[in-house]
């Protein structure tokens, strides 16, 4: 009888680690999209290299919304307004999802660029790169057009030191995503940087990233595939330092 007891008490205690490991795995998605009267949400993923809706709402009356999405691992989700009437470009929010609590308030005529996300500590650390990377974005497109006109007025030697500084700012803004990715390697968006961002950088880079990474980010969905490419890089210059 004690034994069963015993027994009964500890299967009551799995019961409740399973379903309190179930419910950290879940994604509770909120938010608010102002001005917005009718319409549909759809919640996409990137499966295969397309974007695939893994769940939906429909608006119609009330801008508010609430979902609950299961999540294997932290990753980035994309939140789509199919407005009906009207076509827009402006009409796919990026978020790094994670499981939690992640808030997400806009408004229809400026959906993209007055994304507020709160709640996930990944996302946080994206938009502090991507506040960064846009410096070095915005002085490559002032150099594109300083070329384009040194081009127009043939001016070779002004070609050619524009050339230079666009291949240094190159190199800045993949030096900062590898410390970037590197010094946020106990973060899931560490090894979605490598992989969206630098995926082209010397092999070394990418390997110091891979190395880099915590245990439970290794075992991410990002960093499982950062793994996967990086030994495929490595697969392949094997093979063509032995065929030359």
């Amino acid at each position: 009888m004690k034994k069963s007891i015993i027994a009964f008490v500890t299967l009551a205690l799995l019961a409740s680690c399973n379903k309190k490991e179930s419910a950290a795995d879940n994604l509770h998605l909120t938010g608010n999209i102002k001005g917005l009267k009718t319409g549909t949400l759809y919640i996409q993923r990137i499966v295969d290299t397309s974007l695939v809706a893994i769940d939906s709402v429909k608006i119609d009356g009330n801008a508010s919304f609430e979902r609950d999405i299961k999540l294997e691992s932290p990753e980035m989700l994309y939140l789509f307004l199919d407005r009906g009437v009207t076509n827009s470009l402006d009409n796919n929010i990026l978020f790094f999802a994670e499981p939690g609590n992640i808030n997400i308030d806009t408004n229809l005529d400026n959906f993209i660029s007055s994304a507020k996300i709160t709640g996930s500590k990944n996302q946080e650390l994206f938009e502090e790169y991507k506040k960064v990377n846009s410096r070095f974005i915005d002085e490559n497109l002032s150099m594109v057009e300083a070329r384009f006109k040194a081009i127009k007025r043939q001016d070779q030697k002004a070609i050619d030191s524009i050339d230079a500084k666009q291949q240094s700012n190159i190199k800045r803004k993949y030096l900062y995503a590898t410390n970037f990715a590197i010094n946020n390697k106990d973060h899931e968006v560490s090894p979605y940087i490598a992989l969206a961002e630098i995926y082209d950088i010397n092999i070394k880079f990418l390997d110091t990233i891979q190395k880099s990474m915590t245990p439970k980010v290794a075992q991410s969905l990002y960093g499982k595939k950062l793994t996967k490419y990086v030994a495929e890089i490595k697969k392949e210059e094997q093979k063509t330092s032995v065929s030359e």
